[in-house]
């Protein structure tokens, strides 16, 4: 890597903020058509949603030349034998150097700073404090770590979906945070009830 991530405050940014976006908390599938190699056959979460746009993570492309322990490393987070091996995973190209984990949190209770709820038991993390928890061995059961994101701008995610670039579903833990990226696509189309071989680019939304 040719920088550290960046694990500034989250909490501290205006333009992807909780809110009451319809597709905050879906997964988007690309379309067979979908022309940006980047994402051709992906399979991103949606973070954020609203009219000023939106905030995205893939969740089927690995990064398995990044360490996590060797990242933790140019972060100066120190380590001891019971650091976690979590997965790391291009989670867009906007910001690349930019770090976001990915994790499972209690349905109640609330928030601290530089965390964004995505659902009842989801949510997106920031700071650096996450990073030294999982260091340690602590920290969320379920994590991963993305760099980068997928945005949009006010009204683009709404005017791919209309071009039928993307079908639109719900998340299973399975679909986010286990490490078989091969088949990840298929799997969360037939999670919709959609049969990957019969899925024609002119296809609608699901």
């Amino acid at each position: 890597m040719s920088s550290s991530p960046d694990f500034g405050d989250f909490s501290g940014s205006d333009d992807f903020g909780p809110d009451d976006g319809n597709l905050t908390g879906k997964i988007l599938i690309a379309m067979p058509g979908m022309a940006d190699p980047r994402f051709q056959r992906s399979v991103i979460l949606v973070c954020s949603h609203s009219d000023e746009g939106a905030m995205g993570l893939v969740l089927n492309r690995p990064l398995p030349e990044i360490d996590f322990g060797d990242l933790l490393e140019q972060l100066g987070i120190e380590t001891d034998t019971r650091v976690r091996r979590i997965e790391v995973r291009f989670g867009g190209p906007v910001e690349p150097g930019r770090g976001f984990v990915l994790h499972k949190v209690p349905e109640h209770g609330n928030d601290p700073e530089g965390r964004l709820r995505i659902g009842s038991a989801l949510a997106m993390t920031t700071t650096r404090d996450i990073l030294e928890d999982l260091a340690h061995g602590a920290g969320p059961e379920s994590a991963v770590l993305a760099l980068g994101y997928a945005g949009w701008g006010p009204g683009q995610l709404e005017d791919e979906l209309l071009q039928n670039g993307w079908l639109t579903g719900d998340g299973a833990d399975e679909i986010i945070f286990d490490a078989s990226h091969d088949d990840k696509w298929q799997r969360a189309l037939r999670a919709q009830g959609i049969d990957p071989s019969v899925l024609s680019g002119a296809s609608g939304r699901a």
